[in-house]
């Protein structure tokens, strides 16, 4: 069962277009894997649409209301043309990909990782990183894998960190994360994340962490190289 998820704020904005593409991956990810946001979802843009509509309706002449009609059928039937063009080209769509594999374990993926899986893996002991290029300067977007009996060393966080479970499972000290969890977390959250089994997350952030303990601390002068 899914605990974590994003807020209704993050959903309308996400709707609207108004998302970078980091946190527009992450909201689209959990939708798949969270059938009661992907209802929200729906039910925002229905709204948003209406709501377009309408005041189109107040501002707009007869004539223009026509023009738009004829431009919106337009669409409609090439959007419909391009959903055969789709169809007929389905066998190569099944064909395609759309997983990632690491340390002997294959992980499928939500289909809007479909296009930005373009890196290759990079990492230390239990805990491997494959960077998406997102195109945003400050916001570093990864797939993040922790093999089994795997953890982060304590930290804290300087800016905001997004996690999104897409398999396997996680805990700290706030509680234990099953796939689809979405957990936003900023400087006033200190944790040590750690799994038996093994997990995949997506992950956003937008500055270093800050490690709290042991030999991990000495990593911290380099921060800015690292996250």
């Amino acid at each position: 069962m899914i605990n974590y998820h994003p807020d209704q704020h993050l959903l309308s904005l996400h709707a609207k277009g108004e998302l970078p593409l980091s946190m527009s991956i992450a909201i689209s990810a959990h939708a798949e894997l969270c059938p009661h946001c992907q209802q929200q979802l729906d039910q925002v843009t229905i709204a948003l649409s209406e709501q377009q509509f309408e005041s189109a309706e107040k501002t707009q002449s007869v004539d223009t209301n026509n023009n738009q009609l004829d431009a919106l059928l337009e669409k409609l039937l090439n959007s419909t043309l391009d959903t055969l063009e789709v169809e007929q080209a389905s066998t190569v769509d099944q064909i395609e990909d759309n997983s990632v594999s690491i340390k002997g374990q294959h992980y499928p993926l939500p289909k809007v990782f479909r296009k930005q899986i373009n890196a290759s893996w990079q990492g230390i002991g239990k805990v491997s990183r494959l960077r998406l290029d997102t195109g945003e300067p400050q916001a570093r977007a990864s797939l993040l894998h922790i093999a089994a009996n795997g953890e982060i060393p304590e930290h804290t966080h300087k800016g905001a960190e997004l996690t999104l479970l897409l398999a396997g499972e996680f805990s700290d000290c706030y509680n234990t994360y099953k796939p689809g969890d979405f957990m936003l977390l900023d400087k006033e959250h200190q944790h040590s994340p750690k799994t038996l089994e093994g997990c995949l997350c997506y992950t956003i952030v937008d500055a270093p962490l800050y490690f709290t303990k042991g030999f991990s601390k000495l990593l911290n002068p380099i921060g800015d190289l690292l996250y």
